[in-house]
C-alpha cells in the first residue's frame, strides 16, 4: 500500500452477524483531490466510513491513511470528519463548543484563541459565536459541525451529507470552503445524495453498491464523454433500433422517438446515415450531456435510492 495516497482500501470487508454491509472494498484517493462516495441507501458507504475511521472494525481486508494502518490515531490524528447523523452538546455556545474540541485536540490555546473566530467567520456564524447550539437551526448546526471538523487544519476530510440541511446560500457556502481545502492541498471525500453538488465540486467519483465498487472515474470524463441522444423519425422499427446497438449497448424505441447513449459525438454522421439507409425519415437528431443522475441510474441501477 502506498504511502502518497491519502485513502487505500484492499478487499475490505464488514459483516454484522450474517448481514455482509461491505463486501468487497478496493478504493484508491489521491492526496488533494475531492472524491465523490455514490450509492444507494444500504450500498454500505456509511459503514465504509466508520472503518475508515477506526469506528468499527473491518471482518477482513486492508484500510490505510497516508500509508498508515486506520487502527493507528498517528493516522486519524490527520482527519477531520462531519458525520451525518450528529449530536452536538446543544447546551453549550457555537465558541464553548469549539475550545471542546480544539481542548480534545491539544490545541495550544494561542492557536485556538485565532483559529475558533477565523472558523466562525468562515462558516457565516461570527454573529452567533455567544449563542447555544440548542437554538440553532439544522442548517447552522450543520455549519458548526464543518467548522469543527477543520478545527485540527486536517491533511484529509471526511464529510457525510454535508449540504443535506442547507438552504441554497448555506450549499454554496460549503462548496467555497470545499475548493478553497482543494485549492490548500486537503484531500476531501464527500458522501452526498445532491448529485448536482458532487457534479460541481468532485474530481473523481466512485460508484458503490452492495458494499462493492462498481465503478471510478474522473468526473470530468463521465460527464463530459457521453451523450443521450433522441431521434425523432418516421419508420422506426425494432429491427432498426436493434441496428443500433453496433454504437450502444442502451438504445429505446417508443413510436416516432428513440434514445441512445454514446461515447461521444463521432459516431452521429454514421448513426444518421444509417438510419436514412434504414428508409427512416429523419425529423430531428439531437444529443445532449449525459447528467450524473442519468450515470448513476444507468451505473448503479433503479432499485434503491440515494
Amino acid at each position: 500500500m502506498s504511502a502518497s495516497l491519502a485513502i487505500e482500501t484492499r478487499n475490505l470487508q464488514k459483516a454484522f452477524g450474517e448481514k455482509l454491509a461491505v463486501r468487497d472494498l478496493s478504493l484508491q484517493v489521491e492526496r488533494g483531490e475531492v472524491f465523490g462516495f455514490l450509492g444507494p441507501n444500504g450500498a454500505g458507504k456509511t459503514t465504509s466510513v466508520k472503518m475508515l475511521l477506526g469506528l468499527i472494525r473491518p471482518t477482513q481486508g486492508e484500510s490505510r491513511l497516508f500509508g498508515m494502518p486506520t487502527s493507528l490515531p498517528a493516522a486519524r490524528t490527520r482527519v477531520g470528519f462531519l458525520p451525518e447523523h450528529f449530536r452536538f452538546h446543544d447546551w453549550l455556545t457555537a465558541a464553548e463548543f469549539l475550545r471542546l474540541h480544539a481542548e480534545l485536540y491539544h490545541i495550544p490555546a494561542e492557536t485556538m484563541h485565532r483559529r475558533i473566530p477565523a472558523l466562525l467567520e468562515l462558516v457565516g456564524l461570527e454573529a452567533h459565536a455567544g449563542k447555544r447550539l440548542r437554538t440553532f437551526s439544522k442548517g447552522m448546526l450543520q455549519r458548526i459541525g464543518l467548522a469543527q471538523a477543520l478545527l485540527n487544519e486536517p491533511e484529509l476530510v471526511i464529510l457525510d451529507e454535508p449540504t443535506s440541511g442547507l438552504d441554497p446560500v448555506g450549499r454554496r457556502l460549503v462548496r467555497d470552503i470545499i475548493r478553497d481545502l482543494r485549492h490548500k492541498g486537503t484531500t476531501v471525500f464527500l458522501n452526498s445524495h445532491l448529485l448536482s453538488e458532487v457534479e460541481i465540486t468532485c474530481d473523481r467519483v466512485a460508484f458503490i453498491k452492495h458494499g462493492e465498487i462498481l465503478r471510478t472515474s474522473t468526473l470530468q470524463s463521465l460527464v463530459e464523454g457521453e451523450l443521450t441522444v433522441t431521434v425523432r423519425a418516421a419508420h422506426l422499427n425494432p429491427g432498426v433500433a436493434a441496428g443500433l446497438e453496433h454504437w450502444s449497448k442502451n438504445v429505446r424505441l417508443d413510436g416516432e422517438h428513440l434514445s441512445l447513449t454514446l461515447k461521444g459525438e463521432a459516431d452521429l454522421p454514421e448513426i444518421n446515415r444509417y438510419l436514412v439507409a434504414q428508409g427512416v425519415d429523419v425529423y430531428a437528431l439531437t444529443p445532449e450531456k449525459v447528467s450524473l443522475e442519468d450515470l448513476f441510474i444507468q451505473i448503479v441501477g433503479t432499485d434503491g435510492g440515494l
